[in-house]
């Protein structure tokens, strides 16, 4: 029976709202009241906006968020003061959900009680400012009957939705048939209601009504909340707001490009060309209604950005907007179209010269013109042809200062809408090519760089995107430092932008920085190359990738160091032999217009420097190349067949479509390491007869590879010509590879004899050949410090691995991993030595002797063993968030560091809070890898996390074991003293110790 009741208080209180609308005449407006703990309270309004509205309205089913109110506007509250600075993404589906100083925190009192007004309207089926009328209905929307509608009832409807004036009363269902009620009440609004919900209405009704004569609505369209005040054309001001009626204006704290482009699509007004503040427009009057504005970007209106509410002394925001923008092409370039009114045109291509041109590039904040198109060079425009002859002087700042003629003497169609080609407003500069170098952005005619400081990865991603240069390789600071003004710090774009100068950041010319931290970025280039119609795809005609274009190279321009890239490049190891005159045929479309001129070093055509071509060249000159090996890095080029794992077997890889064997008379241990590398397998142990793993069938490939050993990719060796030599199947290739594992077996964990794990079994090592370095990696693999000391001893049991052994390993001693290690032939199938290597090790306590010019480091303890965990990325120390945090990847973290074993996961309130960016999120490591940056992670600053839930990690190396026993004993005595008291009091709350039992006993 208690069972039942548990349950059924739970379904009952699942239609419990835990949000309210209080004293606003209806359910959906009113003051802000949130249920907690039983107890109904207010909310402040303190930093609370249109976003926070948002959630509220959606959480009682009431439409859009129509207005925010503060300052009690409903009346004050009673009760406690339950949430303050409330701070809504927007998304959420409750205000409780959304972050605050905490319940009951505040620093307010019940005259600023936050208020919402929701729409209790809607109109739906149609576009915006049209549809089918529904109204809210307690928490039912129901349709209207046409009978039951009038022009009053609209001129209202279409006020509370910001549509402006009604423009037509529709019934008989236009915009389909509504489901659900249909209202059961006459509306008999007056038509100066600012909300239906305030109409009288007569539940008198005498006729019946269904969903065929449902009433539609259509308004004239959005009614602006926003407008720019005291600017030189209709595209530019001072930003002012419409909120209950006045005009307020926008505070500049914080005012970005960002914000500036809500503000421009909002009036339809082009793209948004600069953001200023300090009343650049002049000071306006009334209050100041927004203060530090945050929007993404993406907003439809400025009011649904998010703000912190309202401020008595700021300057004033104000935007420019573009009058004319370029239409159909890459950023800066496009059909020419003007704001004529709230109509875009085109222009016609006779009334339109090169001093035009230069306006509307500067207007636009792009460099110089480069070309004017004719001939509808861009698509032909729709609407009108602009009717007036434009004449600049080629000295103004925008479009609308240009004088113009109106005595057109010729008819001009969409057939001639003119096109021009802008020069860029974002470049990279000494790099070595226009894909690589110092940022630089121009401004106001003036090109400036960009902080390196605060910039985010996905700002670098969209500067690459922005020049057609493909993908980001890296980030830099310093290295180039530049001159003139610094622009731009601080940069976070969403990723959305078409260029970085409509990202946000501090403000045009506002930073704290120095031309020494100047931002470099490194793209991977907005050409590649690509062979075709030869007979593999690694010989075929050099052709160059443009965008979706492809042009071939002409044989003149192309020489030895051009080559020996293109082969890198495409993974085909190196050039064999040059053919001109076509050789593989007469290509289509375009010859390159540029010349390489390579150096042969570089891994990418791209990075190669380039000069224009002065010669004519035609499709009888296209240059062909061979390149030595196949390209190896498609998805099944090569693999090992019929082994006892992933990692052995015989050696076949894919030439064409045909698989063949690989002789073992043309295969070495070199080939085999830098395969086995290649499959992420560890070292490679030894080369096998074909008998060990069967005899192939079809092709048996007897071409030598000439590897050095150092490679990371088999294409990268020489190799002679396919197919040279005859060679049986009973020769096949058969290879071992080393994972690295290593164990020392004897009882006790970092003493013991050594044993290595291949063949699906541990295999002993034996003592010759073995020095001080190879014990140093085993050791430091293990956890256990440094080597004390390496001998003989008699294997654990003298029937044990008596068939097989390992010996021939050749570390350095600095390696992470025996895998890591170059190898001889580590078997030998005839081993009958009782030799085995023995070692001991000092052990899990330690003396630290790593630096500190790590990319991971442990602050707060004052030791390298333990403390908050801080990684260094993009020029930066930032800190690591906990989610999915766990023992694994805090192993990572302390054997990367040379500390031994974690100790514990996560600590973060012992170390402090971290300051900076929090770079790495949801890190998953295995718990083998060796390095942190060897996990899986989100990275590029995208989080939800804050700097309280930063990682703390404990390891047991140190400078001192005695010093974390001591640490550890003080925590533990700590909480069982709190406990304690707590016992005395009577209360139970022995979880608030759980933590502290899951610490890893400390091994010294």
């Amino acid at each position: 029976l208690w069972l039942y009741i548990q349950m059924s208080l739970a379904n009952l209180c699942v239609f419990i709202d835990s949000v309210r609308l209080m004293d606003g005449g209806g359910h959906c407006s009113g003051r802000v009241e949130v249920l907690h703990r039983g107890q109904w309270g207010t909310v402040c309004d303190d930093d609370w906006d249109m976003r926070d509205a948002a959630v509220v309205c959606r959480e009682l089913g009431c439409g859009e968020a129509v207005d925010v109110l503060g300052s009690s506007h409903f009346g004050p509250g009673s009760g406690p003061i339950w949430m303050d600075d409330v701070d809504c993404t927007g998304s959420e589906s409750t205000l409780k959900n959304c972050t605050s100083a905490g319940w009951g925190k505040h620093d307010c009192n019940q005259t600023k009680n936050a208020g919402v007004i929701c729409s209790g309207v809607r109109l739906v089926g149609g576009p915006r400012c049209s549809g089918r009328v529904e109204v809210l209905h307690g928490k039912i929307w129901a349709t209207v009957c046409i009978e039951d509608f009038d022009q009053q009832d609209a001129e209202v409807v279409c006020r509370e939705m910001g549509c402006g004036l009604p423009v037509e009363v529709l019934g008989a269902a236009a915009f389909g048939r509504g489901e659900g009620q249909v209202w059961t009440e006459e509306l008999q609004c007056r038509g100066n209601e600012s909300q239906i919900h305030l109409c009288p209405k007569s539940s008198t009704l005498k006729h019946d009504c269904s969903h065929d004569n449902d009433v539609g609505l259509v308004c004239a369209g959005k009614k602006y909340m926003v407008r720019l005040a005291n600017g030189s054309r209709p595209c530019t001001g001072r930003v002012e707001i419409l909120h209950q009626g006045q005009w307020r204006t926008v505070c500049d704290k914080g005012w970005d490009m960002r914000d500036a482009a809500v503000v421009c699509r909002e009036l339809g007004c082009g793209e948004a060309v600069d953001a200023v503040g300090k009343a650049h427009f002049g000071p306006g009057s009334g209050p100041i209604w927004m203060n530090e504005v945050a929007c993404s970007g993406s907003e439809s209106m400025l009011k649904n950005c998010g703000s912190i509410g309202r401020v008595s002394d700021c300057h004033h925001a104000g935007v420019i907007c573009s009058g004319v923008r370029l239409v159909g092409g890459p950023r800066c370039s496009g059909r020419v179209e003007v704001l004529h009114g709230k109509t875009w045109t085109t222009v016609c291509d006779a009334d339109f010269d090169q001093k035009d041109a230069e306006v509307v590039c500067r207007e636009l904040g792009c460099g110089p013109p480069v070309e004017v198109l004719g001939a509808a060079a861009f698509r032909r425009g729709e609407g009108q042809v602009w009717t007036e002859k434009l004449q600049c002087r080629g000295n103004e700042s925008d479009i609308l200062s240009c004088p113009t003629s109106s005595a057109v003497k010729h008819d001009c169609s969409h057939d001639s809408d003119v096109g021009l080609v802008c020069a860029g407003s974002v470049r990279l500069v000494d790099g070595g090519s226009r894909c690589a170098g110092r940022v630089e952005v121009l401004h106001r005619g003036q090109w400036g760089t960009v902080c390196g400081v605060g910039i985010s990865t996905i700002a670098a991603v969209v500067v690459c995107r922005e020049l057609g240069c493909g993908e980001l390789l890296s980030i830099n600071a310093g290295y180039i430092p530049g001159s003139g003004p610094i622009w731009m710090s601080h940069v976070d774009c969403s990723g959305t932008e078409s260029t970085v100068k409509h990202c946000g950041s501090l403000g045009w010319g506002e930073h704290s920085c120095l031309h020494y931290y100047d931002a470099e970025l490194f793209c991977s280039g907005m050409f590649k190359s690509v062979l075709t119609h030869g007979p593999h795809l690694c010989s075929g005609r050099v052709e160059v990738l443009h965008g979706n274009t492809l042009a071939t190279v002409c044989d003149a321009n192309f020489d030895q160091q051009d080559a020996e890239v293109v082969c890198r490049e495409l993974g085909c190891g190196r050039p064999m032999k040059l053919l001109g005159a076509a050789a593989f045929g007469r290509g289509e479309g375009q010859v390159w217009t540029e010349e390489l001129q390579c150096r042969g070093n570089e891994s990418e055509v791209s990075l190669c420097p380039t000069s224009s071509v002065k010669q004519n060249c035609s499709h009888y000159n296209d240059v062909g190349l061979i390149c030595s090996v196949l390209c190896f890095t498609g998805h099944t080029a090569v693999r090992l067949l019929n082994g006892w794992d992933s990692c052995s077997g015989r050696v076949e890889l894919l030439y064409l479509s045909d698989w063949g064997s690989v002789c073992g008379a043309s295969w070495d241990m070199k080939a085999a390491s830098v395969l086995c590398g290649q499959l992420k397998c560890g070292s490679a142990v030894a080369l096998l007869a074909a008998d060990w793993f069967g005899e192939g069938s079809g092709r048996t490939w007897a071409d030598i590879f000439d590897c050095h050993g150092n490679e990371t990719h088999l294409s990268e060796c020489p190799i002679s010509s396919w197919s040279r030599a005859a060679c049986s199947h009973k020769q096949a290739a058969g290879l071992i590879n080393l994972h690295g594992q290593v164990r020392l077996s004897g009882g006790r964990e970092c003493e013991g004899q050594v044993e290595v794990y291949f063949i699906q079994d541990w295999r002993r090592v034996l003592l010759d050949s073995w020095s001080v370095s190879e014990a140093s990696v085993v050791c430091r693999q293990l956890g256990c410090g440094s080597v004390l000391n390496f001998s003989s001893s008699s294997p654990s049991s003298p029937d044990q691995h008596s068939h097989m052994c390992v010996r021939g390993f050749n570390c350095s001693g600095s390696e992470a991993h025996l895998g890591n290690c170059s190898t001889a032939n580590l078997l030998n199938l005839s081993c009958s030595s009782m030799e085995q290597l023995s070692i001991t090790c000092s052990g899990k306590c330690y003396i630290n002797l790593k630096t500190a010019h790590s990319s991971i480091r442990l602050v707060g303890s004052g030791g390298d063993c333990a403390g908050r965990l801080e990684v260094f990325l993009s020029g930066s120390w930032g800190t690591v968030c906990d989610d999915s945090w766990d023992i694994e990847d805090a192993q990572v973290v302390c054997r990367q560091l040379q500390c031994g074993v974690a100790l514990s996961a996560h600590v973060p309130a012992w170390f402090g809070p971290g300051t900076g960016p929090i770079w790495l999120n949801e890190v998953q490591c295995e718990g083998n890898e060796t390095s942190l940056w060897n996990c899986r992670y989100q990275s590029g600053g995208k989080h939800d996390c804050r700097h309280k839930e930063d990682v703390g990690v404990v390891c047991s190396g140190g400078k001192l074991c005695l010093q974390l026993l001591l640490f550890l004993a003080l925590v533990l005595l700590s909480g069982l003293v709190y406990q304690n008291r707590v016992l005395r009091r009577g209360r139970e709350h022995s979880h608030i110790i759980y933590g502290f039992r899951h610490f890893t006993p400390l091994i010294c």
